[in-house]
């Protein structure tokens, strides 16, 4: 049962810990998005950018780090 705690973490090179940290940061920044959204749909003129710059900027780290894993996993 405890495995189940690391082997996600872990196919993703990372220890629990890190792998909480990741996903919290991810959940703040998409939670802080959502709260720009519901803002904005009262106030047109309010958070312009802000919910779609933070999706752009979640999917760069999303992908930096995926990539950074595939060059990890195919050096030699």
């Amino acid at each position: 049962m405890l495995a189940r705690f690391a082997d996600h973490p872990a196919s993703v090179g990372e220890t629990y810990g890190q792998h909480l940290m990741t996903a919290w940061g991810f959940a703040f920044a998409l939670l802080g998005a959502g709260a720009a959204c519901l803002l904005h749909g009262l106030l047109p003129f309010a958070f312009e950018h802000t919910a779609s710059g933070a999706v752009k900027r979640l999917n760069a780290r999303m992908t930096a780090r995926a990539a950074g894993r595939s060059a990890v996993r195919v050096s030699p």
